[in-house]
């Protein structure tokens, strides 16, 4: 049976977990089942010059997250989709949720290393030599693959998360971007109002560029002052902004 929601992920995508941590919000409220899938921030961006366009941190973050992807393929080859929720949750908590600062370390971001990724394979109670697959270049070509059915489902111009709504015929965007986390309330209105209006034949985009940065301890938002966004549908008025 397909599942509700095919949902792509790069696990260093701070956008990408914020949207995942609506989505099991939404996915427990209306019982959806979700396919968690890959979409590879380093292969997207492969022909593009990292040092005329990003941050110099970026380039080894986003090599990170292919090399944490390629754990990932090797898990689900092994041992099917099951797991790959459970550990997409377990690593965007030790990413985003659990730590401040820079992962940088002489040019290597420790998020793509055997010290990272094996405690977190341990707690998850699976093998360790799924370690080894990091360095596993072969994988590349099955997460190049899953990165263009993403990319197909919505053009090339986008970024993570890639959603797609009752696959493979239903409809699909990305993002939505958000940087808070919708209370239980909110979480289905908005998912409501977003397929609605993804759902448009007509709809090509909808956006707008200032933004705060994701409310995660990651990016220096304290533990206690990280919360859901206060409510929005009863009236057109933000208050939080």
């Amino acid at each position: 049976m397909a599942p509700d929601i095919a949902f792509y992920f790069d696990p260093v995508c701070p956008f990408a977990w914020m949207t995942s941590k609506w989505i099991r919000t939404v996915q427990a409220q209306r019982d959806y089942t979700v396919d968690w899938r890959f979409i590879s921030l380093r292969l997207l961006n492969a022909h593009v010059d990292y040092d005329a366009h990003f941050p110099p941190e970026y380039e080894a973050g986003h090599t990170a997250g292919l090399r944490l992807l390629r754990a990932a393929a090797s898990i689900r080859g092994e041992h099917g989709p099951e797991p790959i929720g459970p550990l997409y949750t377990a690593l965007g908590h030790a990413i985003f949720d659990s730590h401040t600062g820079s992962y940088l370390v002489d040019d290597t971001d420790l998020r793509g290393t055997a010290d990272f990724l094996d405690p977190i394979l341990t707690d998850l109670g699976l093998p360790s030599h799924h370690v080894d697959a990091l360095d596993d270049t072969s994988l590349d070509t099955l997460i190049q693959a899953e990165t263009d059915e993403a990319l197909a489902l919505t053009g090339r111009d986008v970024g993570t998360p890639i959603i797609q709504f009752q696959p493979p015929e239903g409809v699909a965007f990305f993002g939505p971007v958000i940087s808070r986390l919708p209370s239980d309330e909110d979480a289905t209105r908005l998912w409501d109002h977003v397929i609605g209006l993804a759902s448009f034949p007509g709809f090509a985009e909808l956006k707008r560029s200032l933004r705060e940065k994701p409310q995660l301890v990651a990016f220096g938002v304290a533990d206690d002052q990280v919360g859901v966004a206060e409510d929005w549908h009863a009236g057109s008025r933000r208050t939080d902004e």
